[in-house]
């Protein structure tokens, strides 16, 4: 809606301005005021101020950027390190984010081999043991040359975490340390998108799982 400004002005009368006599100069001044403020009352008089819809450029930019970011294959993944020194596990972190689950699996050393594939069926490595997936399916990552034990034989990482703050992955599961091959059953009702990432400094190996 146009916005519209009053201007009120009382002009002097010649000669005498404000009750009082003026000099010739006062009143010339006096004159060039009224004028000036009379300019200023006609252009404010007729103004509109406009405001302008927030733009929609802005979030519709960021939501297209976190969807990009979202992992969108369901393919297992491998990836062959054979020959190299085994990698020692020494932790499993998880943590929910915008639109996708986050597994990190930490290292001391360099990165080892590993696959992610589809299993609706899982065993414990070394002791055939079943391991119950509730109904559901595990993304399994299988680690190789790796351990999850020092050599005396004590434990680097044991099992989990738990996945309660996670929204796709249910349960996390160790499923072996043994012979140079570590296992780690990511628990989910079906399957979904998720993808694989490398970082060094230090090693670790990331797996995001999309909701």
């Amino acid at each position: 809606m146009p916005i519209r400004y009053r201007c009120e002005l009382r002009a002097a009368v010649p000669g005498n301005l404000g009750g009082m006599n003026a000099s010739p100069g006062l009143r010339a001044a006096a004159a060039c005021v009224c004028g000036l403020m009379l300019v200023a009352c006609g252009a404010r008089g007729t103004g509109t101020a406009t405001v302008e819809p927030p733009s929609s450029q802005g979030s519709s930019a960021t939501a297209t950027s976190a969807a990009a970011d979202l992992p969108t294959s369901t393919s297992e993944v491998a990836v062959d390190r054979a020959g190299a020194q085994p990698a020692l596990v020494t932790g499993v972190r998880a943590g929910r984010h915008d639109g996708f689950d986050r597994v990190v699996v930490d290292f001391a050393g360099s990165l080892p081999g590993y696959t992610a594939q589809w299993a609706d069926e899982l065993v414990q490595d070394g002791s055939g043991t079943p391991i119950d997936l509730g109904g559901g399916l595990a993304l399994h990552l299988l680690l190789t040359p790796a351990d999850a034990h020092t050599e005396d034989g004590t434990p680097t990482w044991t099992d989990g975490p738990d996945a309660g703050s996670l929204e796709a992955v249910t349960r996390i599961v160790k499923t072996g340390d043994f012979e140079g091959r570590v296992g780690i059953a990511l628990i989910m009702p079906g399957r979904t998108a998720f993808r694989v990432k490398e970082y060094s400094g230090p090693s670790r190996l990331v797996v995001d799982v999309r909701h």
